[in-house]
């Protein structure tokens, strides 16, 4: 698969946009947990609580990665791989935290 320099930063460009959201809508449910939290602690609270940090720290390091790739300007096959792969997988994730989201307020 062929792609253009300028398709991939464009491609690039809305993995790290939606990267973003996805880290903003992580900290929404963060903030929601931790409220809930302080007013029942529970454990199942707790783990919601922790699966929102691993899901936050994993889409802060992806959208770090993508960025870093965004602002190298190498444009090689394995790179164009990876950028795609992890634009598919924010997109993804985008998805289904707007969902956990909706259903969490």
């Amino acid at each position: 698969m062929i792609i253009e320099p300028g398709l991939l930063t464009v491609i690039q460009y809305v993995g790290i946009g939606v990267g973003l959201i996805n880290i903003a809508l992580l900290l929404g449910l963060f903030y929601i947990y931790w409220n809930s939290y302080n007013k029942i602690k529970s454990e199942f609270t707790l783990g919601l609580i922790f699966f929102a940090l691993v899901l936050l720290a994993q889409n802060v390091f992806e959208t770090t990665f993508l960025i870093l790739l965004s602002a190298s300007g190498i444009y090689n096959h394995e790179l164009i791989e990876h950028s795609l792969e992890l634009s598919a997988i924010n997109i993804t994730q985008f998805i289904a935290l707007s969902i956990l989201f909706k259903i969490t307020w």
